[in-house]
């Protein structure tokens, strides 16, 4: 430690296990070209049915003109056509602004990882990935950052400085995440920071919550449901792959923060009743895409983060860095 709370030493820091201010801000280079606009590549997870819930930015009105030779026959005003007997198109211009606020689950819940990064780090990986992009689109950047006790709100603005401050705020949370920490397990806090986001967030934004989603129960739906009607909604599903298929053998170590329990893994019985628990819980979270409006991207702690999104987004790769 640094000697001020939250911080750690950068040098000491393994960046699987906590993720630094530094490397959040440098993660800037990773944010290609990916979008939350309607207008998916066709690989990309939110083409087709799951992008037709992305509306983008909002439209105004410009003006009605004559129809010219090229113009888009949709955008022909049939009313005004009719009165006057010529042609005309109505000109709409897309808003230039669509503030975004990126909430970051940073619990004891999320300090858990088995391959390549902790699901605490994959999470506040994707909210510097996304705030940076949504910065470079000209848009609004704010969120809220929660863990078991608190959360903190930044409220949208167009700035590096206000992407600084949201990075340095997820990366305290995360660097104070520890397998001895003495704080208990607190579910109900995704629904506590859900609230906050009904009461903070407008019409015609963009939310992205990135989230383990323990704790995901009815009052998470609905209220996730009710800001789909209004607002362009993706949940970032960050999960483990021991969450779907757990090794034949050896044992594992889990707790809540005040208990904790050693799984004998050689046991069929035991190991099938944990699969299709977590299973069950990651499908019910999937199903959420029908029941609330909502687009879910399930994204793995097992990958880089950067070139998942860019994957999972549709983008191709492009020529590697010297």
């Amino acid at each position: 430690m640094d000697g001020r709370p939250g911080f750690v030493n950068e040098e000491a820091v393994d960046p699987r296990i906590h993720s630094t201010l530094d490397r959040l801000r440098s993660l800037e280079l990773g944010a290609g070209d990916f979008s939350f606009l309607p207008r998916q590549p066709s690989r990309s997870a939110l083409n087709g049915r799951m992008a037709s819930r992305i509306r983008g930015r909002g439209l105004d009105f410009e003006e009605i003109r004559h129809y010219l030779p090229g113009d888009d026959v949709r955008a022909i005003d049939w009313k005004v056509t009719a009165r006057t007997g010529e042609p005309h198109v109505r000109v709409l211009l897309e808003e230039r602004d669509r503030p975004a606020f990126i909430v970051v689950d940073q619990r004891i819940s999320m300090f858990f990882g088995s391959r390549h990064n902790m699901k605490s780090v994959t999470a506040a990986e994707l909210a510097a990935l996304i705030a940076w992009r949504v910065l470079a689109e000209g848009d609004r950047v704010g969120g809220i950052v929660f863990d078991d006790a608190r959360w903190t709100e930044h409220r949208p603005h167009r700035s590096r400085r206000a992407v600084y401050r949201f990075l340095e705020t997820v990366s305290r949370a995360n660097s104070a995440l520890h397998a001895n920490s003495p704080v208990e397990s607190e579910p109900g806090m995704l629904g506590r920071a859900i609230e906050a986001v009904d009461r903070i967030m407008g019409h015609d934004s963009l939310l992205v919550l990135i989230s383990d989603f323990d704790g995901a129960e009815a009052g998470v739906r609905r209220h996730v449901a009710r800001l789909s009607r209004h607002n362009d909604v993706v949940l970032a599903l960050v999960h483990d792959p021991l969450a779907r298929v757990l090794p034949d053998a050896g044992s594992l170590v889990v707790g809540d923060g005040r208990l904790q329990f050693n799984l004998d893994l050689g046991n069929r019985r035991v190991r099938e009743r944990l699969e299709k628990h977590s299973g069950a819980r990651i499908q019910r979270l999937l199903d959420w895409q029908a029941e609330t409006g909502a687009a879910v991207l399930p994204v793995s702690t097992a990958e880089d983060t950067a070139m998942q999104l860019q994957r999972l987004m549709g983008v191709r790769p492009g020529p590697e860095r010297p």
